[in-house]
């Protein structure tokens, strides 16, 4: 009876995800779009876990840009990785950032950006 207890307490909670964590974010408007810059801290430990992209969105879900990261960043924490020619339309003034991991895990927060015009 007492496993039966631990095991049903353990299913009722949570699990703690492995998302990357958004640390800070900027935009930049430009000439051919906005440039976003997006740091990232993850528990990278290789190829097998780390922290492979992020996505820029307007707050009811319009994809507007993805960054993909091709490698562990695991003796570089946090990291900045940028993402330009971003096209924003104007009648937006923020965005929402998200970041994920190879595992599928996403970033447990999302990150919202006012945007600078």
């Amino acid at each position: 009876m007492k496993r039966l207890v631990l095991l049903l307490l353990a299913l009722a909670t949570p699990a703690i995800a492995n998302g990357p964590q958004i640390v800070s974010a900027e935009a930049k408007p430009g000439g051919s779009g906005w440039t976003v810059s997006v740091t990232l801290r993850h528990p990278d430990t290789g190829w097998d876990h780390y922290a492979d992209g992020w996505e820029v969105r307007s707050p009811d879900g319009v994809l507007f840009g993805e960054r993909p990261l091709a490698h562990p960043h695991v003796s570089e924490q946090p990291f900045t990785r940028s993402l330009s020619r971003v096209a924003i339309p104007d009648d937006v003034s923020e965005v929402v950032i998200r970041a994920r991991c190879n595992h599928g895990d996403w970033a447990q927060e999302d990150f919202v950006l006012k945007l600078a015009r």
